[in-house]
This record gives C-alpha cells, sequence and structure tokens, in this order.
C-alpha cells in the first residue's frame, strides 16, 4: 500500500461523517428487523467501531432508533416541501417523483422509519408520530396556501383526516412497491397523486 493509500485508510472521520456512517447502518439494520431484534453491538461490529464510541454518539438504543427516525423524516420533509404560490395539482405529479426518488435511493431508511410505529417502546413511536405530524403539517399548510383551494383545516375539519389517511395509503402503496409489486415508479406516481385529488375534492 502506498503512503498516500495509507493515509486515506487511516484518515478519521469527522464527528458529522461519523455519526451519519452509523445512522446508515441503524437505518440498514432497523429495516430488516424488528426493533427488539436490533443489537446495538451488531451495529457497531458492522460500522467498525467500539461500543463505546457508539453510545458516545448515541446514549441507549432508544435514542439510536430515534435518530435514525428523525433523519429520515427530516428527508422526507425536505423532498416534499411545496413551493408557495403555485397550486397543488401543479406540483404534486413532480412533487411525488422526487419523494419516490428518495424512496428507491433511501429504501432501509424508508422502511426502517415505517417499522417505528410497531416497535414497542413508547419513546420510539412518538419520535414516529412527531414525524407523521410534521408530514400533515406540511401538506395542510400547503394546501392552505394553495391560490386555486385556499382550504384550511378549520373550514373543511375532514380535510385533515382525509390527509393523514392518505399518508398511509402511499405509505402502504410505497412498502408494496419496494417489495416488488409491479408498478413502475410512473404508475405508482399517477396512483398516489389520484388519491389526494379524490381525497381533497369536494
Amino acid at each position: 500500500m502506498s503512503g498516500k493509500q495509507g493515509e486515506r485508510a487511516r484518515r478519521r472521520l469527522s464527528t458529522e461523517e461519523r455519526r451519519e456512517q452509523l445512522l446508515s447502518v441503524g437505518a440498514c439494520l432497523f429495516s430488516e428487523s424488528p426493533y427488539d431484534d436490533v443489537w446495538i453491538e451488531r451495529v457497531a461490529e458492522i460500522a467498525g467501531v467500539s461500543r463505546g464510541l457508539l453510545y458516545h454518539y448515541f446514549p441507549t438504543k432508544r435514542d439510536f432508533f430515534a435518530a435514525v427516525v428523525e433523519r429520515e423524516s427530516r428527508r422526507m420533509l425536505r423532498m416534499t416541501a411545496a413551493v408557495p404560490g403555485i397550486p397543488v395539482r401543479e406540483q404534486l405529479g413532480e412533487g411525488l417523483d422526487t419523494f419516490l426518488g428518495y424512496v428507491e435511493q433511501h429504501a432501509h431508511g424508508f422502511r426502517a422509519f415505517h417499522r417505528a410505529d410497531a416497535a414497542g417502546d413508547q419513546a420510539v413511536r412518538k419520535v414516529y408520530q412527531r414525524a407523521l405530524a410534521a408530514q400533515e403539517r406540511q401538506i395542510l399548510e400547503a394546501l392552505a396556501a394553495d391560490p386555486e383551494l385556499g382550504w384550511a383545516p378549520e373550514d373543511r375539519p375532514e380535510l385533515r383526516i382525509a390527509v393523514r389517511g392518505w399518508l398511509a395509503f402511499t405509505t402502504a402503496v410505497c412498502l408494496e412497491w419496494l417489495r416488488g409489486a409491479e408498478l413502475t415508479r410512473e404508475q405508482v406516481r399517477d396512483l398516489c397523486a389520484r388519491a389526494l385529488l379524490g381525497a381533497i375534492t369536494p
């Protein structure tokens, strides 16, 4: 091994790089196994770090899984943020395309995020529920700001339930798609778009 190669191999990861590495390993493991079946020691082993270092970043397994869930939530919120002043109908197809690209590229993280709802740990489930509530708020705010619709939740109380139901529907469709459902990305996009428009149209 040349000197430069050895130097690269020995390069220590920055705090943020190490944290991201650990979260990526966690997303992979939590996507494949229930919360209770994932051992923190396995995460450290795959990442090539000591348990002590992992616990330095995440004091408990609960903290670690919560960080995995929050990381994916932030990604999804960034991916699905609406552009103010443009009708939701015009943004919906492109927004869903971007989101489905995320689902494909970060399948482990997407699955891990939604596994949190089945976790036996109530604190972990609360993190997941807060993340879903943030997605719901983002969609409702986009609908309220829509120059064509302008529907606020207080004007149409059923709107909140419709959006919540659509999020559950979209999650189920995406998980089936990742399992190998014979649908193209365009078909999944159009299915989810029709479902939202049907749910919010009086």
